[in-house]
């Protein structure tokens, strides 16, 4: 069997209101750039099973945009502000065979880098602007023996990109 890992950083957020950094909303960019994400995972059939969303306001509100309707969803505390390890740690206990992650950066440029067998050839990936997905296989069973450097790149977008093609 092989695994999809559906990787995005949370859309663009606001910095206008006096909150603490977990209750940032996204912007209207934000919102634009979500529901252009969520339409080409579609377009593309890069759709999730599985969700594992950071806890935080943005990125919980990127996930609302995207208008996906995974089989399973859980919103975790451990994917604010990780480090590569726990959100290696996190996909290990995934269970569906294709699972979007929502986190923050630098957390998913370093993941991605750590998984990527080789990096796709986008200028952009390794500091992964904000909404940035990569899509990739792993030839393997079960998530619980994905490692680092195990992954194959499919795809790798930008929501400037992907807004610009629709034009």
């Amino acid at each position: 069997m092989t695994l999809r890992l559906i990787l995005m950083r949370h859309a663009k957020s606001s910095w206008n209101k006096p909150v603490s950094d977990h209750e940032r909303a996204l912007n209207g960019r934000g919102r634009a750039s979500a529901q252009a994400m969520g339409s080409w995972l579609r377009e593309n059939d890069f759709l999730p099973k599985e969700a594992l969303i950071s806890s935080s306001k943005r990125t919980r509100e990127t996930f609302e945009g995207l208008e996906v309707k995974p089989t399973r969803l859980r919103f975790l505390e451990d994917l604010y502000h990780p480090s590569p390890e726990k959100l290696l740690c996190t996909l290990k206990s995934a269970q569906e065979q294709a699972v979007l992650i929502i986190s923050h950066n630098p957390a998913c440029a370093n993941f991605a880098e750590a998984m990527a067998k080789i990096p796709p050839a986008h200028e952009r990936f390794h500091d992964y602007p904000t909404c940035a997905t990569w899509i990739a296989t792993i030839d393997k069973d079960y998530w619980t023996e994905v490692e680092f450097g195990s992954a194959e790149t499919i795809a790798f977008a930008i929501p400037r990109e992907v807004l610009n093609a629709d034009r």
